[in-house]
């Protein structure tokens, strides 16, 4: 087999989410384990649909997941151009190629015609197909009209790398438009050209380009090419795994991810999960076992459910494997407003208590707020809490004087304090979800909080007696 090359070529026409991202990732595995190269295209010849900003979002999507392209609009390429913009002198003379082998004509029907034929069809209960109207004699193509490709409907049966053997009759190849008025490629043309011209030989894609292969099987033959290897991937489905995920439903920004506070490695990892496996039961991969296993012969047929749960699971993973150093870096700018008059060792003792808990960063307020200010009171913390509802005021209170003239006697290292709430447990003949449930309630007012000896050596003696003693006069 020739040098592997594949590419990445979205439209730059919003953000990236999940579905593409996964496309480029898949790409880019199959270029890295082959030793080959991976490019990435701009495809931006539908201007109508263009959004500003959208191919700088591209590429930071692709950066922010560590997927780096050999060859691109940004760092060139023996190419020379990877905007199809900047290829339209190509398109039109492979345009000219077709035309002058009596295989594209000008589009002669103006759009209200065509919407005419269209309804005389629909009337007729018959599919409209344009090659039952082509003109009798093919009128010269002056450069700028709409330009159609002249079919040869025939059968097909062709080999995907993944959905294995596909075939289709002659019914759905139709003729269909290749170049448009205003100079530009459709996509069904200028793709071709380009992955032709750019020597791309495995083509990753979605699903939804199947029932388009035909048509693009007869333009490889007008044009005397060999086509790269086909390779569909299923479709990522939504978390009820019943229909596609788009952006309608939900889909986010790629990047909102990475603002969040999930790893990129995370994201590599769930995303190549999404539709591939190893053979084995095997879940966490780091970058290089990944480019190892991938193989293309293991991408499953059936849609691959999104499943953010699990997401968040491994994101949790990858966290949890850090170190308290890298980590203390990486969150830096999602501490909750309340953190920033505390010094940095304050910060990581209490980071080191939520690491294990912390699913992505922007969590982070929400699991740490109370070590940095006095939430308000909440007494339906204890009045719903499962152990403590039945309480009355009066043994709750009794419960907190004893809890706070016995730690008033600790020095406040965790042992010391383990040693002292077990002694509690003892006089005071009370059940750990009872004493511990108060006592972590009354010193956070948080609905959650990490394990208690924990928390309450880095609070401070000062602190807890100051916390137990303002909830022993509000309660």
């Amino acid at each position: 087999m020739t040098d592997i090359r594949t590419r990445f070529a979205p439209s730059p026409t919003g953000y990236m989410h999940v579905g593409s991202v996964r496309t480029a990732l898949f790409a880019w595995l199959l270029a890295r384990q082959n030793k080959g190269e991976f490019i990435l295209r701009i495809e931006d010849t539908d201007k109508v649909r263009e959004v500003e900003g959208s191919e700088k979002h591209i590429m930071e999507s692709l950066k922010y997941l560590g997927i780096k392209w050999d060859e691109g609009p940004d760092i060139g390429g023996p190419c020379m151009r990877y905007r199809q913009s900047e290829r339209l002198k190509e398109y039109k003379e492979w345009a000219q190629k077709l035309v002058d082998a009596g295989r594209a004509y000008p589009d002669p029907y103006k759009k209200e015609e065509l919407e005419e034929l269209r309804e005389i069809a629909k009337q007729s209960k018959k599919p409209f197909l344009f090659r039952e109207h082509r003109p009798e004699i093919m009128p010269m193509w002056n450069g700028t009209q709409t330009l159609r490709f002249k079919s040869d409907p025939k059968s097909y049966t062709w080999k995907d790398e993944v959905m294995g053997k596909l075939s289709t009759g002659p019914e759905v190849i139709d003729d269909f438009i290749i170049m448009k008025s205003d100079g530009y490629p459709t996509y069904n043309f200028a793709h071709i050209v380009d992955d032709y011209l750019m020597k791309i030989t495995h083509i990753v894609r979605s699903q939804e380009f199947i029932s388009s292969t035909p048509k693009f099987l007869n333009l490889y033959e007008a044009l005397d090419i060999e086509h790269p290897l086909f390779v569909t991937l299923p479709p990522v489905m939504g978390s009820d795994g019943k229909k596609k995920l788009s952006k309608r439903d939900g889909a986010k920004d790629i990047l909102d991810y990475g603002r969040e506070g999930y790893l990129p490695e995370a994201l590599t990892n769930f995303l190549a999960t999404l539709g591939w496996n190893d053979g084995t039961t095997k879940e966490i991969f780091n970058i290089d076992e990944l480019i190892t296993s991938f193989d293309i012969k293991r991408i499953n047929r059936a849609g691959a459910k999104f499943d953010e749960q699990r997401l968040m699971w491994l994101n949790g993973h990858y966290i949890r494997e850090m170190s308290l150093d890298d980590l203390f870096e990486k969150v830096k700018a999602y501490w909750p407003q309340s953190a920033t008059s505390f010094d940095d060792e304050y910060k990581k003792k209490v980071l080191s208590l939520v690491q294990e808990r912390l699913k992505y960063f922007a969590e982070l307020p929400q699991l740490t707020n109370f070590f940095f200010e006095e939430l308000p009171i909440n007494k339906s913390l204890i009045d719903n809490n499962k152990f403590l509802k039945d309480y009355q005021k009066e043994e709750i209170i009794n419960l907190l004087e004893q809890v706070k003239t016995s730690l008033e006697l600790s020095d406040f290292s965790v042992e010391d304090l383990t040693n002292k709430l077990n002694q509690l447990l003892e006089t005071t003949n009370k059940k750990p979800g009872e004493l511990f449930s108060l006592i972590r309630i009354v010193t956070t007012w948080a609905p959650a909080s990490p394990a208690l000896a924990d928390s309450l050596a880095v609070f401070g003696k000062d602190k807890t007696i100051h916390k137990i003693s303002q909830a022993i006069t509000d309660l």
